[in-house]
């Protein structure tokens, strides 16, 4: 998955014949439960430490010439990961890996920091040290500025800014959702109203025709009741009269 977390930093000497690891430092054990580049394109598809990985992919593309101090910076990406390297003209290389979204320009900042303070302390020791000699020393250095740099916005004022606004557009995509949602929520009300006031006029049309029926039914019983007691009058009255 691509993020923006530091990875795993390495110090390299570049020689003729390839190059010689001589300080790493593994960040992603900090918060990983277990290291490595997977399957990433960027390697070649092999399952290897990262520090290895760095190694071989700066061997096969090494850094521009750094000319009278480290530069020549080169930012090698692949599908969830970024690699940032640069040398000085003795062929000392520092080089970081981090996940696709941490910003190159931070990247690059941390590996000129880091080249200055490792050539202030390790510098005499460098040119000739064995593989993996200054691992244990540069510990707390490489440690250090890894943790310094873990977070770009506590050290990059632009990408502080960057994710101010992604903050804010986080909130205002928010604040369109619920209002959308509202807006949803409200007309499906007003649709219910008018179901609402479309059942009410047949209830009643209804209710009048019902009214008009009842109505009608009680006129006749009653113009049937006047008949009845008209029969019975004239059914009484007309034998007497008859009589007479």
């Amino acid at each position: 998955m691509a993020d923006n977390k530091l990875r795993c930093v390495v110090v390299l000497r570049l020689e003729s014949t390839g190059s010689t690891m001589i300080a790493k430092y593994d960040h992603a054990a900090q918060y990983e439960t277990h290291s490595g580049t997977g399957t990433s394109k960027l390697y070649g598809g092999r399952d290897k430490d990262f520090a290895g990985a760095i190694q071989e992919a700066v061997s096969k593309d090494p850094p521009g010439s750094g000319g009278n101090g480290f530069g020549g910076f080169k930012v090698v990406q692949s599908d969830i990961h970024q690699l940032v390297y640069g040398a000085d003209e003795s062929g000392i290389c520092i080089a970081v890996i981090t996940g696709i979204r941490y910003p190159s320009r931070v990247a690059i900042k941390m590996l000129q920091e880091l080249y200055t303070q490792f050539q202030d302390r390790f510098g005499g020791d460098a040119a000739m040290a064995p593989t993996n000699s200054l691992t244990k020393k540069a510990k707390e250095l490489l440690s250090g500025e890894c943790k310094k740099y873990e977070d770009p916005s506590n050290v990059d004022k632009a990408q502080k800014v960057l994710g101010q606004v992604d903050v804010v557009k986080g909130q205002m995509q928010d604040n369109i959702a619920g209002m959308l949602k509202n807006t949803e929520r409200a007309e499906s009300l007003a649709e219910k109203s008018d179901q609402l006031n479309e059942q009410a006029s047949v209830f009643k049309k209804k209710a009048v025709d019902l009214k008009k029926q009842m109505r009608w039914k009680n006129l006749k019983m009653t113009i049937i009741l006047v008949l009845v007691i008209i029969g019975a009058i004239l059914i009484i009255v007309v034998p007497l009269v008859v009589k007479k």
